[in-house]
């Protein structure tokens, strides 16, 4: 068996077996088959796509590559969630201590920014002390005591993904849905959940721009992962305009507290709660959606995901007491403000535009070895439907260091779009979509 012919059968559009895959993929980690081999292989799937078949072979390849956590053992149910990535979206930190609070724990396995979408790891460690570099016994410890545990993806764990994700980023391969999939699902898997809520998004600031192609991801997630035996609902979200009223590391999850405080933005706790009721769902606490929305309201009036935050942050070695003193005055000290240049409504802000201009403020980065900043980033004053005058404060800007902060400013200028009347009313939850 040769790499080529393996490669020359996809580009002419052949079902690959599962054998001429797991040849290919383990002999990439194993470092028989180079990088532009399989660069030339992806770049054939993106063009030809896979059949479920051969996206599930892929997944369950690149699952069985490296190690895996065994949650077994330990009392469930283990019900993650994902998204597709986006600019704002700091869901995870806020439903993982609120699903915690109904008795369902939460083993996420998490990744940083890259290119204009944020990362969940980026955010957890903008806290002082806080460690996402946990060990599996430590992972498994934090996971019993505090009903959630946030990791990031260690060398041992999945190491096809990671290989494949840092080549996919390079090669123009990051739009593949069978790919996407593979990716997902294998680390989903790896991390021991039984079941999985899938965010996925469409819109300027997602991977998919239109909802056919986000639905398309979407089924292919669900009917891949139910072929593998997992119970999955993927949400259609809206990722036009960035969600919440924060986009940036510490700001973030300063948001992200008020939100377990009942006092988020409207669009954020909407997200965040279709989402965690559909845990609820999948963690059997609740017969529908509805219901699993109310036990979730319910546990935030009563302040215990609060709480199980607040613990989660001591467990991974943050800093409680400086989270706290810090809260609202983490910024840096290069900031600006972006002014409404007429009066009227506004008609949008631009989600893509935002989170490019934050990799230039020190939200993300461009390459995986690029720091970040936690005191950079954007607070909103006003967004899409909101009437402003002339003059009005939209945004309050803080960049990494002054150069940062004047790269920034003409894209965040650029965001923004102005009408004569409100614009009509977004629909941040598009579809379900769920295996059969």
């Amino acid at each position: 068996m040769r790499a080529v012919d393996i490669i020359m059968n996809k580009r002419s559009g052949k079902e690959l077996s599962r054998e001429e895959i797991e040849f290919l993929i383990m002999g990439y980690v194993e470092g028989t088959i180079p990088d532009y081999q399989v660069s030339a292989w992806a770049m054939a799937v993106y063009f030809q796509g896979m059949t479920p078949r051969e996206t599930a072979y892929l997944t369950e390849v690149m699952l069985k590559s490296g190690e895996t956590i065994d949650l077994s053992g330990l009392p469930g149910p283990f019900v993650d969630k994902h998204s597709t990535g986006g600019v704002g979206d700091k869901t995870s930190l806020i439903l993982a201590p609120l699903v915690a609070a109904l008795g369902i724990r939460d083993p996420m396995m998490s990744g940083r920014a890259l290119g204009h979408t944020g990362g969940t790891l980026d955010k957890l460690e903008s806290i002082p002390g806080y460690r996402t570099d946990l060990t599996v016994a430590q992972f498994k410890e934090i996971l019993l005591k505090d009903g959630f545990a946030m990791t990031g993806q260690t060398k041992e764990i999945v190491p096809a993904d990671r290989l494949l994700y840092a080549l996919r980023d390079v090669s123009g391969t990051v739009e593949s849905i069978p790919l996407i999939t593979a990716s997902i699902l294998s680390k989903k898997v790896a991390e021991g959940a039984d079941a999985l809520v899938l965010d996925v998004k469409f819109g300027s600031g997602a991977f998919m721009k239109d909802p056919e192609d986000g639905e398309k991801l979407a089924r292919s997630l669900v009917d891949t992962g139910a072929a593998m035996g997992k119970k999955i609902i993927a949400l259609l979200t809206d990722m036009n305009e960035p969600l919440g009223n924060m986009v940036g590391n510490f700001l973030e999850v300063e948001e992200s507290l008020d939100c377990l405080e009942g006092k988020g933005p409207g669009d954020l706790m909407e997200v965040t709660l279709a989402l965690a009721a559909r845990m609820a769902v999948l963690g059997g606490k609740a017969k529908d959606a509805d219901q699993g929305r109310k036990l979730c309201e319910e546990a935030l009036a009563e302040g215990t995901p609060r709480q199980l935050f607040l613990d989660n942050v001591q467990s991974q070695g943050g800093d409680i007491g400086k989270l706290l003193e810090l809260r609202g005055t983490c910024r840096s000290s290069f900031a600006a403000e972006i002014k409404a240049e007429k009066s009227g409504y506004i008609s949008r802000v631009d989600a893509w535009e935002v989170g490019h201009a934050g990799v230039q403020l020190g939200v993300g980065r461009n390459r995986k070895e690029d720091a970040v900043s936690p005191t950079a980033g954007v607070q909103f004053h006003k967004k899409g439907g909101d009437a402003v005058r002339q003059g009005d404060t939209i945004m309050t800007v803080w960049g990494k260091d002054e150069a940062g902060l004047a790269a920034a400013l003409p894209q965040l200028q650029k965001a923004v779009t102005y009408g004569d009347a409100p614009p009509p009313k977004r629909t941040l939850i598009l579809k379900e979509i769920a295996s059969a």
